[in-house]
This record gives structure tokens, sequence and C-alpha cells, in this order.
């Protein structure tokens, strides 16, 4: 079965809005293509697909944006090719290499996990709640920031049941952001 990782940027007091925390650098761009390519496809709920599809999309003139730097090019290349499937009830039409996901959430997750493939990338905010709730999530990747927003949506707020987690891999930027890829500990992991 092909596991479901959860990624995300998030400030020290828990913050995941996406400007909350430093701004891209070349280095963290690097460290997330590198990820990026790891996925065989993305999941997204509505808010995160039009997010990312108005940010990382390429133009239909083939030419990237101005404001885009040079080394940001190579992680708009990867999300823009790589399969994307969206979750939302409110979008009738989804393209940017997409197919909407419908029906009840927990077996429609588990038959893209089924499919064949190295992994299932998730982004966002509430989509991964319900799926960490579900327990469908394998992989927890947080680049903690070394930044104290003081708002803004927090992670996993909500959360039904803790879920105890152990660390597998850690990264150290030069930013001072560190990278966590955490797996549930076990069968008591909750």
């Amino acid at each position: 079965m092909k596991p479901l990782r959860y990624s995300i940027n998030v400030t020290l007091d828990g913050c995941v809005h996406h400007e909350a925390g430093l701004p891209p650098d070349e280095e963290s761009m690097r460290f997330w293509t590198a990820e990026m390519e790891r996925a065989d496809a993305l999941l997204f709920g509505r808010t995160t697909y039009e997010m990312m599809q108005e940010a990382w999309r390429r133009p239909a003139s083939g030419i990237w944006p101005d404001w885009m730097r040079e080394w940001e090019i190579p992680f708009a290349e990867t999300i823009d090719r790589t399969k994307k499937y969206v979750v939302s009830n409110t979008l009738n039409a989804v393209d940017w290499n997409a197919e909407p996901v419908r029906g009840d959430l927990g077996p429609a997750v588990r038959r893209l996990k089924q499919e064949s493939g190295e992994q299932l990338f998730v982004g966002g905010v509430t989509l991964p709640l319900a799926l960490a709730d579900l327990g469908l999530i394998d992989e927890y990747l947080f680049v903690v920031q070394p930044v104290l927003a003081g708002h803004g949506p927090t992670l996993l707020a909500g959360l039904r049941e803790r879920i105890r987690l152990e660390l597998v891999d850690r990264r150290e930027f030069r930013s001072g952001a560190v990278a966590l890829r955490l797996r549930p500990a076990g069968e008591d992991a909750r």
C-alpha cells in the first residue's frame, strides 16, 4: 500500500498559514522540490488546490512569471506536472492534471493508497485533519520555522484523539528551520 505523507511548514507556535513562516529561500525550495519529486500524486482540498494552482501552474504562454526566481522554477515544474486529486464538494470540475475525489473520504483515500506507486502527498490544513482523524496518514513532515506568528490557523487544530509520533529523521536549515519527519508510533500511536 502506498503511504500517505502530510507535509507542511509550521511556526513554533503552531501556525500553518502559508505566509506566517520564513519566506522561501533557495535551500528550502531545493528541499521541497526533492520532497515533491518523491510523490506519485498530490491530494489537496479545494482551498489548497486553488492556492497552489494560482502560484505554481505553468502559464498558458509556457513562460514562468517574472516574479519567480530561477531557483523556484524546479519546484514549479515538479508540482505543475504531478498528478493531483482534489477533495471538494463545491468544485464541479478540476483541471491542472487533476481528478476530483468524490464520495466518502475514508474509502476514497484508501483506494488511492492502494494504487501502484511510491507515495501520496497531502498538503493543506482542513483535509489533513480529517485524514489524521481517520488514521490514514502514514508520515508527517513538519518544517518548523523559527517564528512566532501569534495568529492564524494552527496545526491539526481540533484533532479528536492524540496521535503519538516517533521521530524518523531531522534536518536543520541555515535559516534556523528544522524539518522533522515523524511516523505514528506503532499500534498504541493514539
